[in-house]
């Protein structure tokens, strides 16, 4: 399909569709919009920023306007379960705006706001119902909500509600259902548990992937650059200053973390904020609002908390601490180099253990990154060089124990990834200080990429300077 006028979609929705100027669909919209026109279940593998909030809210707009019924008391004919309270409230503006000329009735049930006025939302009824799974399941508990005139179910970011621990919750929410509707499940990866999941749930569905990565990560120019631990922060202020920066997203792992790298940019004078679990609702909605703005160009989160930011524009990606799950990575990054252009991801490395993360990452997107070694003499004659794997062997298997957001503080124990635990072999051949290895496939690869999603494999262009939180209810 090269444009919306192609799926026959109704005028209403298709007039808001030419008022947010959209033309041409993108891979994973032309691929699921026609199948779950028919009604089928779909599962779908697309990362974030593909466009698969469209790819859903218009084949199911276009189903309540073909059998347009009045909502019963307490009820929701369309029911989306995501991961965060960001992303929910993403999606329910999306429907709002496809749904803008339909007079669509809609509700939206996340944690940090009061349930009571939930209850109220929902009491007449409504067409979409955009919850958090935790949420839901209180909504439900406490009779404020029905869930048997469910006509369409979508799961969005299957994988990451998993991590997040809401695996029984969906399981939960899924038994009140009834059995005829249609489900469309979406995720950006394919483990084991998310198929079993997917198969328990779905009827025969068709199958979609697209593999944005490829494309995407081809524009970004991806390094690693090796500091001290002490000097970490320090050098995080001096990168942004001489970098291109437009926007810049900084990960930490940890909420108490994100805080810290907040008040050590300040004193450098680099205005930045945070979000993370700790935060109030209201000042993460705030803090996003500034960050799209441009009033704040530089934005410090948790993975947890930044899974619903959904920005244009941003330049770099800075991994101030990388992630313990390879996955995370990929995640990351993606959300630079958009809608065509260029971006940075900079990864800071301090120590054996988020070398062994790096590790598990090369060897999850099959490529050896660039480094750069900016270590002190004593820290960098100190630290552990990465393996070799002469010989072409592989590198060792395990990836990291999964967490979440981890608050760090005193008595806080850090889970270390299982090549950490082993210990990492030993070797005299180190990089010299400003020297950078040269992108390259991983040792004892295999062509492809991970779970379904492609990589593309190419030489890297020359390097350029330019925790475990409970679940959001």
């Amino acid at each position: 399909m090269s444009s919306f006028q192609d799926f026959g979609l109704a005028d209403p929705i298709s007039r808001a569709l030419a008022e947010e100027n959209y033309l041409t669909p993108t891979p994973i919209q032309a691929q699921t919009i026609p199948i779950a026109l028919t009604g089928r279940d779909l599962v779908g593998i697309a990362q974030t920023g593909t466009g698969k909030t469209a790819a859903f809210a218009l084949p199911i707009l276009h189903r309540l306007l073909q059998n347009r019924i009045k909502p019963q008391p307490k009820s929701c004919r369309v029911l989306v379960l995501s991961p965060t309270r960001e992303l929910s409230g993403q999606i329910l503006e999306n429907f709002n705006a496809y749904g803008r000329h339909l007079r669509l009735s809609s509700a939206l049930a996340i944690g940090g706001v009061p349930m009571g006025r939930q209850v109220r939302a929902v009491m007449h009824g409504v067409e979409v119902m955009v919850a958090t799974p935790g949420r839901l399941l209180d909504l439900v508990q406490s009779n404020g909500l029905k869930l048997g005139q469910v006509e369409f179910l979508v799961l969005d970011e299957a994988d990451r509600m998993l991590d997040m621990g809401f695996i029984h919750d969906i399981r939960k929410v899924v038994a009140k259902l009834p059995v005829k509707r249609q489900t469309l499940f979406f995720s950006a990866t394919m483990p084991k548990d998310i198929a079993e999941l997917a198969n328990q749930m779905l009827r025969d569905p068709a199958r979609v992937a697209v593999t944005p990565v490829s494309s995407t990560v081809d524009r970004i120019a991806q390094r690693i650059i090796q500091v001290d631990h002490a000097g970490k922060a320090a050098f995080l202020a001096q990168l942004l200053k001489q970098e291109p920066v437009n926007r810049a997203l900084i990960f930490t792992r940890t909420k108490h973390g994100a805080d810290k790298v907040v008040k050590s940019l300040a004193k450098s004078g680099i205005k930045s904020n945070a979000i993370h679990g700790n935060k109030s609702q209201n000042h993460r909605e705030r803090v996003l609002a500034e960050f799209r703005a441009g009033e704040i160009r530089t934005l410090v989160a948790t993975d947890i908390a930044a899974r619903g930011i959904d920005v244009d524009g941003i330049s770099h990606v800075v991994n101030f601490d990388l992630p313990n799950v390879p996955e995370t990575y990929v995640h990351r990054i993606g959300r630079t180099a958009r809608a065509g252009t260029d971006g940075a991801a900079i990864s800071l490395v301090a120590g054996a253990e988020e070398m062994a993360y790096l590790r598990d990452i090369e060897k999850l997107i099959r490529v050896v990154l660039p480094r750069e070694d900016r270590r002190t003499s004593g820290q960098r004659e100190a630290a552990p060089a990465p393996p070799q794997n002469r010989g072409g062997s592989p590198a060792p298997h395990g990836h990291a124990a999964r967490t979440g957001e981890v608050s760090s503080g005193k008595g806080s124990r850090r889970r270390r990834s299982k090549s950490s635990k082993k210990g990492t072999p030993q070797t005299s051949r180190r990089p010299e200080s400003g020297r950078q290895e040269t992108s390259r496939s991983a040792p004892g690869s295999k062509p492809g990429g991970m779970q379904g999603v492609a990589f593309l494999h190419r030489k890297s262009r020359p390097a350029r300077l330019k925790s475990s939180q409970p679940p959001q209810r």
